[in-house]
């Protein structure tokens, strides 16, 4: 069977980091079960066969650290040494890359000598997957091309446009929280890109393996839940909706568990063997009861927007929506901080399936766009206490500005408040008095 030669190069602090400040959960497993996502993205977006992983490196400051909140309220630090025995479990050169200074290590520059020395070692590497949303490496993915070598490279967070566009793949954040939770990614669909069942659309459902050990009874009250919803369901059920309200009922098991050691919510669901049972990527319906849904979903109209707007979409692809949906998107977000356990794929879904109740076809990206903006910008909505409507708004539009300046588009002071006004943000919040917002690029 064809394979790729790859060699993977893993920034380890810089993509955890990122990975951290959008779902402290996520990032932790991503962590904890490096051979989960090494063997999705084994296969993620390859046309030759899959990638055999003849380099596997790992560059991380053991004496870097985050602060995770424990659960009596309290900071305490959360070593990256922690996470040191995990990588070399799972095959990975481990670099020990000590900060040089208060704010600097040697990884990035250890990647780059390691992947330049690797161009003439006399195996032919014939795809760099460069893990790490450093701008900095943009020399580095200009000499891999220039030697005809296929790049991907794996970012945390939104990575300046000529890093990216270099690479002949990139995996942004929001697709390797899908690809650590081991959910499937297609990295050539620049459409609404929704939850993936892990199975074609539709299917029906098969046979699973039993939960994982310990998780019993939470499985039963699982298959309690979902069995009475099917049944007296008279419509398909919404997926992500249906994932939701279990996330609520069942607590901290689903998330722990990985949902009962399956993966996905749709592999849980399949489990089961429900009678007649179809799913789609959106929705779970009884053949004999039920008729197939129809394809297709709604989707927002091309929308005339302000100069500096355009230009915001044009450079950082800000979403093209009509005006009155941003303070829509910022309520949604805020109402579900307060009421579900952050997890990045259920915010996402949840939050476009509530706003479309609204009769806003806003897509998943497009929240997954605020979601991350927010994040960055200081408030991220697994923050305690909850952020509202307006600080969420607030840390986007401060991000996106944020962005905007390090992407050298300038705007006038009338063009920033036209800015303010579009997204919605509160008047009074320019770039500096919302606080620090962050570039991960």
């Amino acid at each position: 069977m064809s394979h790729v030669r790859a060699a993977l190069y893993l920034d380890f602090d810089n993509v955890f980091s990122g990975l951290y400040k959008l779902d402290p959960d996520v990032a932790v497993h991503f962590a904890e079960d490096p051979g989960g996502w090494l063997r999705q993205l084994a296969t993620t977006a390859t046309t030759d066969g899959a990638r055999r992983w003849l380099v596997l490196r790992c560059y991380l400051n053991p004496a870097g650290w985050v602060y995770r909140p424990d659960p009596g309220g309290e900071q305490t630090r959360l070593y990256f040494s922690k996470f040191r025995p995990s990588f070399v479990r799972a095959g990975f050169d481990v670099i020990d890359c000590p900060r040089y200074s208060s704010t600097k290590n040697a990884a990035d520059i250890r990647i780059v000598v390691d992947a330049v020395d690797a161009l003439s070692a006399d195996t032919r590497y014939e795809e760099f997957v460069i893990a790490s949303g450093d701008s900095d490496m943009t020399p580095l993915l200009q000499r891999l091309r220039r030697s005809d070598r296929r790049t991907m490279i794996v970012s945390p967070g939104d990575a300046a446009e000529a890093f990216t566009a270099i690479a002949d793949q990139v995996l942004d954040s929001q697709q390797l929280l899908a690809l650590v939770q081991g959910e499937s990614v297609d990295l050539d669909d620049e459409a609404d890109s929704e939850v993936d069942t892990g199975f074609d659309d539709p299917v029906v459902a098969v046979e699973g393996d039993a939960p994982a050990s310990g998780q019993s009874e939470a499985y039963e009250a699982f298959r309690s839940i979902v069995t009475q919803e099917y049944t007296a369901a008279t419509e398909p059920l919404n997926m992500a909706s249906l994932a939701s309200r279990l996330r609520t009922q069942l607590g901290p098991s689903v998330s722990d568990s990985n949902w009962f050691g399956f993966g996905s919510f749709a592999r849980a669901v399949a489990s089961l063997t429900l009678p007649n049972l179809r799913m789609s990527q959106h929705l779970l319906w009884d053949t004999s009861r039920h008729p197939a849904p129809k394809a297709g979903t709604a989707t927002p109209p091309r929308v005339a927007l302000p100069d500096p707007v355009e230009r915001l979409g044009d450079q950082l692809d800000l979403p093209r929506i009509p005006q009155p949906w941003w303070p829509a998107i910022y309520r949604t977000l805020a109402e579900y901080a307060q009421s579900q356990r952050f997890n990045w794929t259920q915010c996402t879904s949840w939050a476009r399936d509530h706003l479309r109740e609204q009769g806003l076809p806003v897509s998943r990206n497009a929240v997954g766009f605020v979601v991350r903006g927010t994040s960055f910008g200081g408030c991220p909505l697994h923050r305690q206490p909850p952020p509202t409507a307006d600080e969420i708004a607030a840390a986007f539009v401060g991000n996106v500005l944020s962005r905007a300046d390090a992407a050298e588009i300038t705007f006038s002071n009338e063009e920033i408040a036209t800015v303010h006004t579009w997204l919605g943000a509160p008047s009074d919040n320019s770039p500096e008095q919302v606080g620090k917002t962050e570039n991960p690029s």
